[in-house]
């Protein structure tokens, strides 16, 4: 029989585990709760254990340990990645790609990422490709609920193919050299993991995306569209085009009204004129639209002595938010030219939008438009900026304003990201080394906000971690989980090698989808030379299955740090993995059990 904490401890995971499935409770009040009754429980029963841990520090120990400070520095890192926009031109590249076929556009990402991960630890892997994706979300609709959990296990797939592909495979090898077993090489069972990969593909690829929600990106950008102008300069793309031209170059998406040339006007019907510099194209779309334009034509959408007024610093935070003139307002009769809204204020209008009435009535030209009553005007500036021009001219600033990257900074952070994934992968110094000090340089760099770190945690996740891994710690400190493992070894000694092969693999996923990898693979390493001793079969098969049953950690979020890391940006619950990765978890465990006992003549 287990001892009364093993007992309770086991029966405080199989509770957990319950309450998450139900969903019926908020996830961060179970997991404050468990904590609380672990400490509770070892404070007034105390418990001894070989690593000298008090009970308080293994309820306690989660807030301070080394992968929950990992996890909250990548997501940082991911966060100075967007802030910067420096994915920006990747995301266009595959944007193109899923909006020709977001079929297509899934599975390439997904052999992509299962490819790279065999030779990078799947953590960084997926730090690169999570704010891709998440832009992706953002610009072609699709729901990115649909696309994070799918990709994340394929990363973790492709980490199991090779010994150097994730930290808890050279774990598992190690321990069964120790305990006399052959040495098992890099690629000596990647044949059988890119077999299961095959066949893991077209569920990862066509069925897990139905299985989860669809959860869509909050609409950051007015769905209206604004009457807007591209500067033509010297460093403009579209010098010597035509409008036929232009129109192709800035997006269909983009409407073109005209060109004014000094006191020249030139409406739509003139499509064979060719732009200079000095010349202003009147354009018409939504936000995004016409963002997207400006990047690709090199022409600003504000006047260059507007740019000149503001100066932004590249450090400061930047919106473009939609400013409403009321009827008290002082704009009103003025045109965005005679109200220097950029000389008094340090902002600059971008566009306009007149509800149910039409705009240049009296001049090609937006900065000269007189304004009226219920106009929206598009506006840059610093938050703080803008607020001073709601109080001063009597104008309502609306909800939603877009955060506008600070591209300047964009090349730093990609070097900095780069910096941390390189000395992880090559591992030069431990992940959770890397990401912190890639987190320090993006704070130093202005890439990220000290003040706006916020925006990048999720209290959910840091609660979660918390609480599995000190869950972790109390399974085997308590010593439920050698118990469990010892009746394992008893219950499998009987059994035929395939079978015991298979279940050993399955014992190794159980435990590491509701405490880590590392402790499953310390637990089941030793049971599995065991067992293959008694039934005597070669150690080799038994210890794989150990590998690759640690790598089956697709059940719950607590079962790998990626999981938690997609956990908030997918806005996924407990009972989402449970659905998606369960069915996975079983297909795996009869495939490489399969393929094992095939190659190993078992």
């Amino acid at each position: 029989m287990p001892s009364p904490h093993a007992a309770a401890t086991i029966a405080l995971t199989i509770a957990m585990f319950a309450l998450f499935a139900q969903g019926r409770i908020r996830i961060e009040i179970v997991c404050l709760v468990l904590i609380s009754l672990l400490a509770l429980g070892f404070y007034f029963f105390p418990i001894d254990n070989e690593s000298g841990q008090t009970g308080i520090e293994i309820a306690f120990g989660g807030f301070g340990h080394e992968v929950l400070i990992t996890i909250c520095c990548l997501m940082i890192l991911g966060r100075g990645l967007v802030t910067t926009g420096a994915l920006d031109p990747a995301t266009v590249v595959l944007a193109r790609l899923w909006r020709y076929n977001s079929g297509l556009g899934l599975l390439c990402t997904i052999v992509v990422c299962g490819g790279m991960s065999m030779f990078i630890n799947d953590t960084p892997v997926l730090v690169l490709i999570m704010p891709i994706l998440l832009n992706l979300a953002a610009r072609t609709g699709s729901p990115a609920s649909q696309t994070l959990m799918p990709v994340n296990y394929a990363i973790l797939i492709g980490g199991m193919a090779t010994t150097i592909g994730t930290s808890t495979n050279l774990l598992v090898v190690s321990i069964a050299a120790d305990l006399g077993a052959p040495e098992i090489g890099i690629f000596d069972f990647t044949d059988i993991a890119l077999v299961a990969a095959l066949v893991a593909l077209p569920y990862l690829w066509l069925v897990m995306p139905r299985l989860l929600p669809s959860h869509r990106q909050p609409v950051e950008e007015s769905p209206r569209k604004f009457f807007a102008s591209l500067h033509v300069d010297t460093a403009s793309a579209i010098v010597g085009m035509s409008l036929t031209e232009l129109r192709a170059k800035a997006g269909e998406n983009i409407e073109i009204h005209g060109v004014t040339r000094g006191r020249e006007h030139f409406r739509r019907r003139d499509m064979a004129i060719r732009l200079n510099p000095g010349d202003i194209v009147q354009i018409e779309g939504a936000l995004y639209d016409l963002r997207q334009a400006s990047e690709r034509t090199k022409a600003p959408l504000a006047h260059p002595s507007v740019e000149r007024a503001i100066r932004f610093s590249p450090t400061e935070d930047h919106v473009i938010a939609e400013v409403v003139i009321g009827s008290e307002s002082t704009l009103v009769g003025a045109t965005p030219r005679s109200a220097q809204i950029g000389d008094r204020y340090g902002a600059a209008v971008i566009g306009v939008y007149r509800p149910e009435r039409a705009l240049f009535q009296s001049a090609l030209d937006t900065a000269s438009e007189r304004l009226e009553v219920g106009d929206v005007l598009l506006m840059r500036g610093a938050p703080e900026r803008l607020k001073k021009l709601q109080t001063s001219e009597g104008a309502m600033i609306l909800e939603g304003a877009a955060e506008v990257p600070r591209s300047l900074l964009a090349p730093a952070a990609l070097i900095i990201v780069a910096a941390v994934v390189l000395s992880a992968a090559l591992r030069i110094v431990p992940i959770s080394i890397a990401a912190l000090a890639g987190t320090i340089a993006m704070i130093a760099t202005g890439c990220v906000k000290f003040d706006r770190l916020g925006r990048a945690l999720s209290a959910e996740v840091i609660v979660l971690v918390a609480a599995s891994i000190a869950l972790g710690q109390a399974l085997l400190a308590t010593g439920a989980a050698a118990w469990l493992g010892g009746g394992l070894s008893v219950a499998l000694s009987p059994l035929p090698p395939a079978f015991a092969l298979a279940a050993i693999m399955a014992f190794a996923a159980l435990i590491t989808n509701f405490s880590s990898n590392t402790a499953a693979a310390a637990v089941a390493t030793p049971i599995a030379v065991t067992i293959a001793t008694n039934l005597g079969i070669p150690p080799t098969p038994m210890v794989l299955a150990v590998l690759f049953g640690v790598n089956l950690c697709y059940a719950t979020p607590v079962a790998y740090q990626t999981n938690i890391l997609i956990m908030s940006a997918g806005g996924y619950r407990f009972r989402d993995y449970v659905r998606a990765g369960t069915p996975l978890v079983f297909l795996m465990i009869i495939v490489l059990s399969l393929l094992l006992v095939f190659k190993y003549q078992l």
